[in-house]
């Protein structure tokens, strides 16, 4: 049985002057912690999933990543700067302490917020909504434990960030 961790974001967000859609995660996984870098888990599909809306071939590396978010005028963040959590389980978060949103939002043009997960559209909604004035979009998570949603379900939902870039 695993047992609660507090853990904390170490890594920041990604974004420029340019960035117009904000996709916000709840908190990097074990794995996404271990390779430095979001969605790290290699069966999530949150980056293949952007490569293909935005038509483009899928980035690998952290830095290609980096370069595909920001070509493409997507910020990544999480929503949560520290939590209590039991390995990877959103469900299981306790005592979290947000992001502080203005840090992108103060130098970026963001257009629409969006909340990559239940988890991340509910703490998004407690925590962050009040002080950005922006509402966020809940998108189906791209976890591989979200397996009931097809690749090309994801596809599908997702291509609503287009509308914004």
């Amino acid at each position: 049985m695993q047992k609660f961790q507090r853990v904390n974001h170490e890594f920041p967000p990604v974004f420029d002057k340019r960035s117009r859609v904000l996709m916000l995660g709840t908190m990097p996984s074990p794995k996404s912690r271990e390779n430095g870098f979001y969605y790290g888990h290699p069966r999530n599909r949150f980056w293949p999933v952007l490569a293909q809306v935005c038509q483009s071939p899928c980035p690998q590396t952290r830095e290609e990543k980096i370069s595909f978010a920001l070509e493409h005028k997507i910020a990544v963040w999480d929503v949560l700067a520290s939590c209590d959590i039991c390995g990877a389980d959103d469900g299981s978060i306790q005592n979290p302490v947000p992001n502080d949103m203005s840090v992108i939002l103060e130098q970026a043009d963001i257009q629409a917020v969006f909340a990559t997960g239940a988890k991340a559209y509910v703490l998004y909604k407690k925590y962050c909504r009040e002080k950005t004035q922006l509402e966020a979009v809940r998108l189906p998570s791209t976890s591989p434990a979200n397996c009931r949603i097809s690749f090309e379900e994801l596809v599908k939902d997702y291509r609503v960030i287009l509308k914004y870039l």
